[in-house]
């Protein structure tokens, strides 16, 4: 099997260690190194967070890079409230490192594009590789593939009515970085929240992941409960959205989401700040920077993420077609 090398940027954040978690074990990946940015905690405790995801699957051997500690121009606004005081569900895990986090995640980024065939997997905002753009734009334009957890085009915002987080937090990198793939001819696989809306862990499927495998279940449950109990309060749903394990499945299957080819822009200020700009029409004339995913397969998403993480067969996940939300 020829395994795709990637890195994997991102603010964990209880999505971003679940998708962290499908990446470990897909074996089509070779995950090089993780890229940390401020965004649902600050750095240093996505750093934190990720170190102990990694102790959780055996596998401290990725190396990982504090990166961005706040947007490139407005003021960093974190997502604690939906993630926990400790950007983890409030679980509070033992620290699985001591010492100073390891910093220089733009320099990573930097070397492993300019050496070798790599792609990144961007979960966070964006403000990573808006600093690599600026420090060596040669290093972007040999990525071999950009899939980016953000924006939304049909689907209301989560954080605005129009903006989804990753973008709103930094729009300013945001933009940077779609307007650079404009001016390569490169198209940014953008999975939003068109999509990662139908990516619902309910309780029965919790329930169902606890009887499939004891350990790993409770493991979810520890780090989901308070996503759980903010969707119910601020969403009415029963279940939480896990938005980035799909950015993750989309990468090593493509068709788990399809959509369609256009040039998006992300706005930089007034109401509308973050909101991705999809010109789905062609009104502007302008070259598609994107592919912007529009439809979605609940049921093969945790056929694969319940697979992988439980080390699981399909067929042994009889009781899945009844489970998950389409």
């Amino acid at each position: 099997m020829n395994r795709r090398r990637v890195i994997i940027d991102c603010d964990p954040g209880i999505d971003d260690s679940l998708a962290l978690m499908l990446a470990l074990s897909s074996q089509e990946l070779e995950v090089a190194g993780i890229t940390i940015v401020c965004g649902n905690g600050p750095a240093e405790m996505g750093f934190s967070n990720e170190k102990k995801i990694l102790s959780q699957m055996g596998r401290l051997d990725v190396p990982v890079f504090l990166g961005a500690e706040h947007p490139l121009k407005r003021e960093y606004v974190n997502a604690l409230d939906t993630h926990g005081a400790d950007a983890l569900g409030e679980s509070f895990l033992p620290e699985a490192f001591e010492g100073v986090p390891q910093k220089g995640a733009v320099e990573f980024l930097e070397k492993e594009l300019l050496q070798a065939n790599c792609s990144v997997i961007a979960l966070g905002p964006l403000t990573n590789l808006a600093l690599l753009i600026k420090k060596n734009p040669e290093a972007y334009e040999r990525m071999e593939e950009l899939v980016s957890m953000g924006g939304n085009f049909r689907s209301h915002g989560n954080c605005s009515p129009v903006a989804e987080y990753n973008y709103w937090a930094d729009p300013d990198a945001a933009a940077l970085v779609y307007e650079t793939a404009a001016k390569l001819g490169k198209k940014i696989s953008m999975v939003g929240l068109d999509v990662t809306r139908r990516i619902v862990l309910t309780p029965d499927l919790l329930s169902y992941m606890k009887r499939l495998d004891r350990k790993m279940g409770a493991f979810v449950e520890q780090i989901t409960k308070f996503y759980f109990d903010f969707h119910w309060e601020w969403e009415h749903l029963i279940g939480c959205v896990i938005n980035d394990p799909l950015a993750v499945a989309y990468f090593v299957d493509r068709s788990l989401c399809d959509g369609r080819e256009a040039y998006v822009a992300v706005e930089t200020g007034g109401l509308t700040l973050g909101q991705s700009v999809v010109d789905a029409e062609r009104f502007y004339r302008r070259e598609a920077n994107a592919v912007v995913m529009t439809e979605t397969d609940p049921l093969r998403f945790f056929q694969m993420f319940f697979g992988r993480i439980l080390s699981m067969k399909e067929e042994q996940l009889d009781l899945l077609p009844e489970l998950v939300r389409r």
